[in-house]
């Protein structure tokens, strides 16, 4: 093999990382002005955030 087609393999090999376009509280598009992030998710507001939050929270307490 030539040192061309290994270095295709190794780049074909990589997966594409796809970006946050949306909000996971309200399902908006997230614009670059506006942008929360927490906990490794982007958020479009802090409002947002805290909704998940509280949902997350008791998601947790319903399972108990």
């Amino acid at each position: 093999m030539s040192p061309e087609a290994v270095k295709e393999e190794k780049t074909e090999k990589k997966p594409k990382v796809e970006k946050q376009t949306n909000c996971p509280a309200c399902n908006k598009l997230i614009k670059k002005l506006r942008r929360y992030y927490r906990n490794g998710k982007l958020y479009c507001t802090k409002r947002c955030w805290k909704t998940a939050l509280s949902k997350s929270k008791e998601e947790a307490a319903n399972k108990k």
